[in-house]
């Protein structure tokens, strides 16, 4: 089902890939961030010992994808599907056991220097815990200042000024809102304030993981249009990490859905979600809340 939504982002970016597949070969961009067959396995707990190797799990187990310029590409999966470990090997943050992620087709795992400073810069996350990702102590616009003296270079009042700019950018007026510490803010204006801070690099791409699931309905609508507002300005590209499908149909281009560690299936979200291939697929659909609970989901 293409909503007005939907329809409103699918115009929003010329580099966008059509239909999630790439463009003509002979016109298709590179990717921006690409996952090559990654597998990321963790020591089960309570096995190994002295003489003993421990035996492993996948969390991640050969997944692949690639998002491209201007794209929102929605991993979803219920809670152990890999996805937030998937998230963590594209920002670099987890190595992969096996399996590479490629940085505008360049290894990140042998970036060093400027190289990695700039991926660093470029690719940038938003946190599902609003409060555990600010400093409680530091005010927010000292929050938002570092990346702009760390990545930018600006001086203290050229990092003023923007911060200034940022916060008005994400709906919180700098005057009421620059001094004030992260407990003097409701949960969705310190998530405005972790997507400001994600902007401050001018990053072409944002992962997302899960960063309205803690929030309520009324405030989720507020980010996602906010987030949406920010893709046609800043023409940014999305990795979205979630579990409501409801964010996906808002938001997304293409969607990958994941079950214990591997992608079951994938698409663009008017296919995977009109006519999903996968039980798994379909169960996440039925779980999702409808307006009117006396309805049948309708795809």
């Amino acid at each position: 089902m293409s909503t007005p939504m939907n329809r409103h982002l699918n115009g929003q970016s010329d580099a966008q890939v059509d239909a999630g597949q790439g463009q003509r070969a002979d016109t298709a961009p590179t990717p921006l961030l690409e996952a090559c067959d990654l597998v990321r396995r963790f020591p089960l707990r309570g096995t190994g010992g002295l003489l003993r190797r421990p035996r492993l799990q996948a969390a991640v187990d050969g997944v692949s994808l690639a998002l491209y310029p201007g794209e929102v590409v929605a991993v979803v999966g219920e809670s152990g599907s890999g996805k937030t470990t998937l998230g963590r090997m594209m920002l670099g943050l987890l190595a992969p056991t096996e399996g590479r992620v490629l940085y505008q087709g360049q290894d990140i795992a042998g970036l060093q220097g400027e190289a990695w400073r700039r991926f660093r810069r470029d690719v940038q996350v938003v946190f599902q815990d609003t409060g555990g990702s600010l400093n409680p102590r530091h005010s927010i616009g000292n929050s938002i200042a570092l990346p702009l003296r760390y990545n930018r270079d600006m001086d203290a009042a050229s990092a003023a000024a923007e911060v200034d700019r940022l916060l008005d950018a994400v709906g919180l007026p700098a005057t009421h809102f620059r001094e004030r510490l992260p407990s003097e803010l409701s949960g969705g204006q310190r998530q405005r304030v972790g997507i400001a801070r994600a902007l401050a690099s001018r990053p072409a791409l944002i992962v997302a993981d899960e960063p309205v699931s803690a929030l309520d309905v009324s405030v989720r609508a507020q980010i996602l249009r906010l987030m949406a507002d920010l893709r046609a300005r800043e023409r940014l590209s999305y990795l979205f990490i979630t579990h409501d499908l409801g964010v996906v149909r808002a938001l997304a281009d293409r969607v990958v859905v994941m079950l214990q560690g591997r992608v079951v299936e994938s698409g663009t979200v008017d296919e995977v979600l009109s006519a999903p291939s996968h039980d798994y697929t379909r169960q996440l659909l039925a779980a999702t809340p409808v307006p009117d609970p006396s309805r049948p989901l309708q795809a």
